[in-house]
């Protein structure tokens, strides 16, 4: 078969497989040819026998033909390439427009999934017209670099006549916008944004295209002379506006239509980039459209910076490559910007830029002998893979084809290899060379369908003259079904007799039979043996296998599941009847608590394996202490039908002394008691054997003494009240306490003053006796 592009690994991985048909709903031809890019289809009229699907027809050519298909009677599409248009390559500009890549129109007709390529060519041009507009920082760190690019003027022309006698220059300059925080918006300062002692400086701006392109050194040399300095207030430049504004504008900028387009940006500081001009409240992102008037960039300060995306995509469809003449501070920074822009180069520039000129002479070299081949609008479901055939060609890739270092006059080519995967009509993309103007449109068809050459009667004999014949396949008339016809549908309709054939409203025969009559008529399997059940829902061929052997080859296959063979169990028959694996010491299988599968114990819920012995999830077997209580005390709430409630499932004996291992159970009985007991699960799920320790007396509750009782209320009431009456009198001997405190200190507080009432007593005292003389 074909082998076209297999030497380049995993793109055409399919190269290194068999062809293969992965079938699945096949009614049709077309729905053959869709199923896969190696499914052919046999047209021959008694391909099929009866009852047999007419899937059998579709597979790979190999495996019809040895079917007994004729090679005549095989459909297989063939993928078409049709070159419509291959001017021959022209590759020296005399004044007529140059042809560097052919093909320019080719037309492709695939089937699905199946690859098709075709060659392009390229011979680099000799004397293509150049176009270099040199874009300048005029920030106030580049005035010693406007101060040598003065007079660059002629050298640059010198260098550009190297390339080609057909060469133009243009210039513009930047600065950045003229708002805060990125200039001062101070009027003065608008005016003249440098240092006071500089005389020469130019009024802030954001972009100015200063010269179209032109041919004359000296106009570019004087139109360069007029620039000054100028200046702004923080680092990073608006070099990214400027370069979306020199694409767009082509008109002004002078750009021509057969040309190499060249922007050489000159910097030395970084770049702002969409989303910073939300600093000062500009919020319109930019339209990648051109505003110039009076050759000044009209929306600086009413719109944001455009983003590196959208730069790349407006230079790549401008086809303008990109020279970044930097300084080493920003090196880094335009290296990284470099290779997300296509056709890009950068150049470390000197502090003075003395040594511009040598720097775009070499870079305009690297990019021109550097041929990258990509594609724009891909349609969905179509990969394209790029093999460049050149000395220094690059790895295949999906996404672009390179060859470096092409000389001129060289003549290169690049394998082009196309897939589809899906069915569509009349799409297109174009192939081009990055930075240069020839292209390569594809327009994309796929087939879909087949084109049989069908007999002409419209009733023919293969289909019981009741239906024509289309790519081997019975076509019936209305009122007629089966494989050929044969069944006529009576006074019921079509779709009434389908249903009959229908499991559950699913599909007819479960799309594994025809609907013959009202009854299924089953197909034939791949492997020979036929579908079977009223509704061909049962094959012998999907049961489960067991060392990659069908029921593991002791059994047969039914309906899906083994029937395996005396000596032989599992749901693949994998494994011998047995069940000394599952035998317990007592001599029971899997305990009585499960099932010996394979010879291994599937246990019930809880139990686990290997014997199904214990079980983790299942209740605490001191839980049955009410069934202890009435088989060993005759008490407790199962006492009344004690032989119903626990005979089945338990057996005790009063014991003085424990023979069973294992854990003992406490627990209370109903009044009170504390009893002790042991329980060992027997063979089965719900068989237990308790030891109950026959000492219940000893740990039953005393009753209560009631002399005690009441001799210790009264004692309790009587000391209670002596405590009352000691609280009361401790109570009163506190208050009298304190009034008589509070007596005391009023006594010392007090102070008597004169009675005006007292007089003092007066005594006399009379001699009876004196006489007065």
């Amino acid at each position: 078969r074909e082998r076209e592009g297999c030497g380049f690994g995993i793109f055409l991985w399919w190269c290194q497989q068999e062809e293969v048909c992965s079938k699945s709903v096949i009614n049709s031809c077309g729905d053959c040819i869709r199923s896969g890019p190696h499914c052919v289809w046999c047209q021959q009229l008694n391909f099929t026998k009866v009852g047999a699907q007419e899937a059998v027809r579709c597979d790979t050519r190999a495996q019809l033909i040895a079917r007994g298909c004729p090679v005549e009677e095989i459909i297989a599409p063939e993928n078409l390439v049709d070159i419509v248009e291959a001017r021959p390559l022209n590759a020296v500009f005399e004044g007529r427009e140059l042809v560097q890549m052919s093909p320019q129109r080719i037309n492709l007709k695939m089937r699905p999934g199946l690859p098709s390529s075709f060659n392009v060519s390229f011979k680099r041009a000799e004397g293509y017209p150049v176009d270099l507009y040199y874009l300048m920082d005029l920030s106030y760190s580049m005035k010693d670099d406007l101060a040598q690019v003065k007079g660059l003027g002629r050298d640059l022309f010198r260098a550009l006549n190297k390339i080609t006698q057909h060469g133009q220059i243009g210039f513009g300059a930047f600065v950045d916008k003229t708002v805060l925080p990125y200039t001062n918006t101070n009027k003065e300062k608008l005016e003249k944004p440098c240092d006071q002692k500089d005389q020469q400086c130019q009024p802030a701006f954001g972009y100015t295209h200063v010269l179209s392109m032109t041919k004359s050194a000296d106009e570019f040399g004087k139109k360069v002379s007029e620039q000054f300095i100028s200046g702004n207030l923080d680092s990073p430049e608006g070099s990214l506006d400027a370069m979306m504004q020199a694409a767009v504008c082509g008109e002004k900028i002078g750009w021509r239509n057969s040309s190499t387009r060249l922007i050489v940006l000159t910097t030395d500081a970084g770049f702002h980039m969409a989303g910073d001009g939300k600093l000062a409240g500009i919020l319109e992102p930019n339209d990648k459209q051109c505003h110039m008037a009076r050759n000044i960039y009209t929306k600086s300060s009413e719109m944001d910076y455009p983003s590196v995306g959208q730069l790349a995509t407006v230079l790549e469809k401008n086809n303008i490559q990109l020279i970044f003449a930097v300084t080493k501070n920003v090196e880094a920074v335009y290296k990284e910007l470099s290779k997300m822009i296509p056709k890009s180069e950068v150049g470390t520039l000197q502090s003075d830029s003395s040594n511009v000129v040598a720097l775009i002479e070499n870079a305009y070299n690297r990019l021109s002998s550097k041929v990258t081949l990509s594609h724009d609008n891909l349609p969905d479901d179509v990969r394209v893979v790029y093999t460049p055939m050149c000395t220094n060609s690059g790895p295949p890739g999906e996404n672009e084809g390179v060859c470096d270092n092409v000389g001129v006059q060289e003549q290169i080519s690049f394998k082009i290899t196309v897939t589809a995967s899906s069915c569509m009509t009349d799409k297109s993309f174009t192939i081009r060379p990055q930075g240069i103007r020839d292209t390569l449109t594809v327009m994309l068809s796929t087939t879909c369908d087949c084109q049989c050459e069908n007999p002409s009667e419209e009733f023919h004999s293969h289909c019981n003259y009741n239906g024509s014949t289309d790519c081997g396949i019975c076509r019936c008339r209305e009122g007629f079904l089966g494989q050929f016809c044969e069944c006529s549908a009576g006074v019921k309709d079509e779709q009434s007799l389908q249903q009959t054939c229908r499991r559950d409203n699913g599909t007819v025969c479960e799309g594994r039979g025809d609907c013959v009559c009202g009854r299924c008529q089953c197909h034939t399997t791949e492997s020979g043996t036929s579908y079977h059940g009223e509704f061909c829902e049962c094959d012998d061929d999907h049961c489960e296998k067991f060392q990659n052997k069908q029921c593991g080859g002791n059994g047969k296959c039914n309906c899906g599941k083994c029937e395996c063979s005396d000596g032989f169990e599992g749901s693949a028959c994998q494994c011998k009847t047995s069940q000394d694996g599952c035998r317990t010491a007592s001599n029971t299988v899997c305990f009585g608590r499960g099932d010996c599968e394979c010879n291994r114990c599937k246990c019930h819920g809880g139990y686990q394996p290997p014997n199904c012995l214990t079980c983790l999830g299942c209740p605490d077997q001191c839980q049955a202490k009410n069934c202890i209580e009435c088989q060993g005390f005759d008490s407790g709430p199962f006492k009344k039908n004690c032989s119903e409630a626990c005979s089945a499932s338990i057996r005790s004996n009063l014991v003085q002394k424990f023979s069973l291992s294992g854990k003992e159970c406490h627990r209370k009985d109903s009044e009170g008691c504390w009893i002790t007991f042991k329980l060992d699960q027997l063979p089965g799920k719900d068989n237990y054997y308790a030891e109950i320790y026959d000492m219940r007396g000893e740990h039953c509750p005393k009753p209560p003494s009631v002399p005690a009782i009441i001799g210790g209320s009264v004692a309790l009431v009587a000391l209670i009240g002596v405590a009352m009456l000691l609280l009361i009198k401790l109570l009163i001997y506190m208050n009298d306490l304190k009034e008589f405190k509070k007596f005391e200190n009023e006594k010392k507080k007090s102070k008597w003053a004169d009675n005006p009432l007292f007089q003092n007593a007066t005594t006399t005292v009379a001699n009876p006796t004196f006489t007065g003389e």
